[in-house]
């Protein structure tokens, strides 16, 4: 079974064309020289507490967005909503790792609304753990790919292992849909939060 360590540092080694992977690469506008390091760090803490405060349910949305996970290395969480997340699974404190002002994103606001109203440990995660882009245009969003999502597979399989969550939460009808390979027993009972 692999650790926080070992899961990140298998993310940090994954590279696909027109993919941003926030825990390897360095976007020359908006990040600080060792941005790829503080993401990596943000998501080792976050893994670390899901274990330690023994989260029962993962938060499974579509994949990274640019204004968001791409720039925090926190699935579903932008820079506006650090705090909150280091607060989610105990008092973690994560490291902004680009420059300039925080950022929002509109999902992310979605999402910790509903969190501050659940008030219990959740991990938060994504079909597909990268940001995919547009050809030429890193700060654009498209919905991953089939093979993509097979390729990453594997991943979402041993975060699901090292976690062992009772539940598991869909977050929108496409996340929904690609959640469908997943064993009953791993799918969430009830309907998707948000579609």
């Amino acid at each position: 079974m692999m650790t926080p360590k070992s899961f990140v540092a298998a993310l940090a080694e994954m590279r696909l064309p027109n993919v941003f992977n926030p825990w390897a690469d360095r976007c020359t506008i908006h990040d600080r020289s060792d941005a790829p390091q503080r993401r990596r760090a943000n998501l080792t803490s976050m893994l670390n507490a899901a274990i330690e405060t023994r989260a029962e349910t993962i938060w499974i949305a579509r994949d990274l967005g640019y204004r968001g996970g791409r720039r925090t290395g926190i699935p579903l969480t932008d820079e506006v909503h650090l705090d909150e997340a280091g607060r989610l699974l105990g008092d973690i404190s994560y490291t902004k790792a680009t420059t300039g002002p925080a950022v929002a994103e509109r999902t992310a606001a979605i999402v910790w609304r509903m969190l501050t109203r659940v008030n219990q440990p959740v991990m938060l995660w994504n079909v597909f753990p990268f940001h995919p882009h547009d050809a030429n245009d890193p700060m654009s969003n498209r919905c991953h790919s089939r093979l993509e999502r097979e390729t990453t597979w594997p991943l979402l399989e041993a975060l699901i292992e090292m976690l062992q969550p009772r539940q598991i939460v869909a977050i929108g009808r496409d996340a929904h849909m690609a959640l469908e390979p997943l064993p009953v027993d791993r799918r969430a009972k009830g309907t998707p939060l948000a579609g």
